[in-house]
């Protein structure tokens, strides 16, 4: 291994491979030194450095000087390591190079092996740095393969995984197709990292569009939402940040060349394109066209709409297995609740005609008698005494059966009782007084 110079190989693999060579050589080392372990059963105190000069791994052997040597392995007599080094004290510590050529073919078999797997790992590494930070592009890839419904797509430098449930239910492909799908994610597994595609992301509409539209590209268009069913239909709302130059135009291009072009990557998926507007209620009338729309009731706390539309334009409006109402949605980010505008009416009526039973049913109870029965004792007691008549106490105490409070109302009614005795009294001797004066009137004629 010594007669070899390693410094051609190691540069030969850094271009190769782009591997950096400070990473080579220290797995290099790591070999050389794990092969000379192993020789000599990890009896040794051992390192191994490589010598740049001479494009070799050497590796040397430290032994601590010592005037009575206890262990052979790593002591040394100072009487012999002042024959190697004159200058040597005792505690100190001597390195002596060692002879390679007896563990030369297992350093190069261990050596061959790390750089393998240091290669495997660069690469991995490298493939990992490359698309983490294209997450959310496009890319161009061939179909290799099908594992269990998932397809394998070779994109050159890895092959990446196309899901299942990543695939759009009516595309099919056969081996050596070309595919081009967004890049959702970039995980690492234990074979190395493992770049997940898309054909159902909403981000692939959006970067499609990018790739059409070079007023996109500028920034002088933006897509502010976007909302799929893949394969069947979606919808992207736009807004312009130049006056001069229509959102909607733009996509959709001169005789809708762009927007087809898209339409054809996504293997004739519909697509509807809509103004952007920060008016929530204007916005979800423009997501759900082509419908009309004839009264919109806001809800901002909960976030929901109630959109009212002609009874011919229901079914329009809800689409197909309520397809159109569903992405408009999940376009504005609101909830929405659609109803024909008979339906809207009767639904009106109706709560007119509740609203108005609840207040005859407010005004029953506001003018139906008190009853203690209902009360606490305590307020039933208090109640009792503020009675202004018998009568009234008998209705208040109708039905009542607790003691407490029928004692207080016996009393209440003794009181009322006494009080309208006096009044007869004061009344009777009232009217004896008038006819004494009368009579008296009467003997002066």
């Amino acid at each position: 291994m010594d007669n070899i110079n390693l410094n051609h190989i190691i540069d030969q693999v850094v271009k190769d491979k782009g591997i950096d060579r400070d990473v080579l050589v220290e797995a290099l080392e790591a070999a050389v030194l794990s092969a000379a372990n192993k020789k000599y059963r990890n009896t040794r105190d051992l390192e191994a450095h490589f010598n740049d000069e001479l494009g070799e791994v050497e590796v040397f052997e430290f032994v601590t000087v010592v005037e009575d040597v206890e262990n052979s392995y790593q002591e040394i007599d100072l009487g012999e390591a002042r024959e190697i080094d004159p200058d040597v004290e005792v505690n100190d510590s001597l390195g002596m190079k060692l002879d390679a050529s007896n563990f030369s073919r297992i350093a190069a078999q261990t050596a061959k092996q790390v750089i393998i797997q240091k290669v495997r790992e660069a690469e991995r590494e490298g493939v990992f740095n490359e698309f983490k930070d294209r997450l959310g592009e496009l890319v161009n890839g061939i179909v290799r393969r099908y594992e269990r419904g998932d397809l394998i797509i070779d994109l050159g430098r890895t092959e990446a995984l196309l899901p299942h449930r990543e695939q759009v239910p009516r595309e099919n492909y056969r081996q050596g197709d070309r595919v081009r799908a967004y890049i959702s994610d970039v995980r690492t597994a234990t074979k190395g990292p493992q770049v997940i595609l898309s054909r159902t992301h909403e981000g692939l509409i959006a970067e499609l569009f990018r790739l059409e539209v070079p007023e996109m590209a500028e920034g002088l268009v933006e897509i502010k939402a976007v909302a799929r069913e893949p394969g069947s239909r979606a919808k992207i709302a736009v807004v312009s940040h130049d006056p001069d130059i229509d959102p909607i135009g733009a996509c959709v291009g001169m005789r809708g060349s762009r927007v087809q072009n898209v339409v054809s990557e996504l293997r004739g998926e519909k697509i509807d394109i809509i103004s952007w507007t920060p008016d929530i209620a204007r916005f979800a009338c423009a997501a759900l066209a082509p419908a009309d729309v004839t009264r919109v009731y806001v809800d901002n706390e909960e976030e929901s709409l109630e959109i009212i539309v002609p009874d011919d334009q229901l079914s329009l409006a809800i689409g197909k297995k309520g397809q159109n109402v569903r992405l408009a949605a999940r376009l504005a980010g609101w909830k929405i609740d659609i109803m024909s505008e008979t339906r809207a009416a009767e639904a009106e009526l109706d709560e007119l005609t509740s609203t108005g039973e609840d207040a005859a049913d407010e005004a029953a109870e506001a003018a139906a008698p008190t009853l203690t029965r209902d009360l606490p004792a305590k307020e039933a007691i208090a109640l009792v005494q503020e009675a202004a008549d018998v009568e009234t106490l008998q209705i208040w105490i109708g039905g009542e059966s607790r003691v407490t409070v029928l004692r207080a109302s016996e009393a209440r009614q003794e009181e009322l009782a006494a009080v309208e005795t006096s009044e007869v009294v004061a009344e009777d001797v009232e009217a004896a007084v008038d006819d004494d004066e009368a009579a008296v009137e009467g003997d002066e004629d």
